[in-house]
């Protein structure tokens, strides 16, 4: 596995911040100042595609954008991203019983999936607040 300058490049502007970014964001952020080069598309893209095989980072179906992997997961592994519609951020967690649960569903309607991957939309804990968190921590009467 080669990490190529321009694979690096892209891997750290994934990791310096906490929102998914899409192949032209990331094309904007490498080339910040005007009259440098920006890279082409494809060249990001093939980046991208390289990151996305060796699972350094992983795509986001719903937002077009990909997002840097801090961990390092098995191909079978579901992995859960937390999206805040209100700071753009994301979470990454894993878990094993909803893994298994999802397997069985799948099991049971005949369905193969391809990928295991679930995207989950709301409010980050942070947008939330000390308030909305505790009383959705709180079980309903």
């Amino acid at each position: 596995m080669r990490l190529t300058p321009i694979r690096r490049q892209v891997l750290d502007a994934l990791y310096a911040t906490h929102r998914p970014m899409s192949a032209y964001d990331l094309i904007d952020r490498l080339a910040p100042h005007e009259g440098d080069k920006r890279p082409a598309p494809i060249t990001v893209y093939r980046a991208l595609d390289f990151l996305l095989d060796n699972g350094f980072v992983h795509k986001l179906e719903s937002r077009n954008a990909f997002i840097a992997c801090p961990f390092r997961h098995a191909p079978g592994d579901l992995v859960v991203f937390m999206i805040c519609e209100q700071c753009g951020g994301v979470d990454e967690a894993c878990s094993d019983e909803l893994r298994g649960a999802l397997t069985h569903l799948a099991q049971i309607q005949g369905f193969s999936p391809r990928a295991n991957i679930l995207e989950l939309a709301g409010r980050c804990a942070h947008c939330a607040g000390p308030t909305e968190t505790a009383a959705q921590s709180t079980p309903s009467s």
